[in-house]
């Protein structure tokens, strides 16, 4: 089975998804790169994949550099370099036998690279459709784990709360003779 790798175009998203829009024009750049960031690595950690995601330098220059954060590769360009570009030579890169690779952007000229290069795309939207659906799914499971060990606090396990069961019967059955 293939690993499967995304590699966001950052401020693409930040240009399509609602909440980091409105950061964005409030001049709050970097918080949406913040929340984007928080964000895709809890989409990332829920379904098992690695992200990557990808900024240009030129919003931000003179920062050229690359780290993890929140279990995520972040890297910012070079200045000069696009994110367009960077990315389409990443994922030529790592597209290969065993790893499937998935660029989230909108920017259609992108895209026609990146398929022909074997890689998949996922548009801003549909991204954001996708990790809010994620977002809910851990919330759904979030609830069922906490009433499935809700017990009213009791340090007994089911396999203990049995026995202690079968005994109190047992109890029981000899009271009665």
């Amino acid at each position: 089975m293939k690993q499967d790798l995304l590699i966001v175009d950052g401020y693409n998203m930040i240009g399509f998804w609602p909440e980091l829009v409105r950061l964005k024009n409030q001049d709050r750049l970097e918080e949406a790169r913040e929340q984007l960031l928080k964000r895709l690595s809890s989409y990332g950690k829920y379904e098992g994949i690695e992200i990557i995601v990808v900024f240009d330098a030129q919003l931000v220059p003179g920062i050229t550099q690359s780290y993890r954060q929140h279990q995520l590769e972040v890297i910012f360009t070079e200045e000069g370099v696009t994110a367009d570009s960077y990315i389409e030579k990443l994922a030529g890169e790592r597209n290969n036998i065993v790893t499937q690779v998935s660029v989230a952007t909108s920017d259609l000229a992108e895209q026609w690279v990146i398929f022909s290069q074997g890689a998949l795309r996922i548009s801003a939207r549909e991204l954001y459709k996708l990790v809010e659906k994620n977002d809910q799914n851990i919330e759904v499971h979030r609830k069922e784990i906490h009433f499935s060990h809700f017990r009213r606090n009791s340090p007994w396990n089911t396999e203990q709360l049995e026995r202690l069961s079968g005994k109190l019967n047992e109890l029981s059955h000899k009271k009665r003779k």
